[in-house]
């Protein structure tokens, strides 16, 4: 599946969106779409079943939909401008469930998205947690079973991790959390060390308090700034050259009856 041949695209615009529901995020989906007119737009934890996920409302302003989910939890969708030219559904061999509901990669205009929603983990002695290392491993595996870095190659989703201490608003509390700790650290690196590049902090290095997730429990937390940077966009080499920028739209996580997460977009001019 190792494909060089792209079709020739100006531009390239992406944006990845844990929408925590997709019935309850649609308007704000909607209207970001309308607005922003990206190529691909990624969506983790829809939660919902593929025989209620609402295709027809993203058919109506000219985007094609791929999905794939489970009633109440986990569920992953990709729309994009004109039908995808391949996609894959899972992570296929590997020992373990394909995990459909939490990856779909789509080739659009020459380059590959893969939208994942990696495990939480829950607790580091939750079984989950051991789930998430081998996750991991076996996306890296993944990666190395159909494509080279030498691909035009973008990574994104809720991936679950905060890779550095300006990623979380309280590193020394929070310290050893299952997004926030030295075992997933190194299993994201592994991941990263094929030929990935982190596209936010390509532009934005060492930027503080640049957050994707605030809690919903934690009271003002996007007013007193106490998020976390857990989902990301990454992409292979030559794709990273040729970005433009990578940003945060808080106005996602502001709008009425938001997602905890924000919209995370990045250009590409091609």
């Amino acid at each position: 599946m190792k494909e060089n041949q792209e079709k020739a695209v100006d531009r390239f615009k992406i944006a990845t969106y844990n929408v925590n529901s997709i019935r309850s995020r649609l308007p704000i989906v909607l209207s970001w779409l309308e607005e922003n007119r990206p190529n691909v737009f990624c969506m983790q934890e829809t939660k919902v079943a593929d025989d209620r996920f609402p295709a027809g409302a993203f058919s109506d302003i000219g985007y094609s939909i791929v999905f794939r989910g489970n009633k109440q939890y986990n569920g992953v969708a990709v729309a994009s401008l004109g039908d995808p030219e391949n996609v894959l559904l899972g992570l296929g061999a590997g020992g373990e469930e394909a995990d459909e509901d939490r990856l779909i990669a789509v080739r659009h205009s020459g380059i590959w998205v893969i939208n994942t929603y990696v495990p939480q983990g829950r607790g580091k002695e939750n079984p989950q947690f051991a789930y998430k290392l081998r996750w991991y491993d076996r996306f890296r595996s993944f990666l190395e079973r159909n494509w080279s870095p030498d691909d035009s190659l973008i990574w994104c989703g809720d991936l679950n991790v905060a890779p550095e201490s300006i990623d979380v608003h309280d590193p020394k509390r929070l310290l050893g959390h299952v997004c926030f700790t030295p075992e997933v650290w190194d299993a994201f690196a592994r991941v990263k060390s094929w030929g990935l590049e982190d596209l936010f902090r390509k532009f934005h290095p060492g930027e503080p308090q640049s957050y994707t997730f605030f809690d919903y429990r934690v009271p003002g937390a996007v007013e007193r700034k106490l998020g976390w940077r857990i989902d990301h966009i990454l992409s292979t080499p030559g794709l990273a050259q040729r970005c433009s920028g990578c940003a945060i739209d808080m106005n996602s996580r502001t709008a009425d009856k938001p997602s905890d997460h924000v919209v995370l977009f990045a250009d590409f001019m091609l």
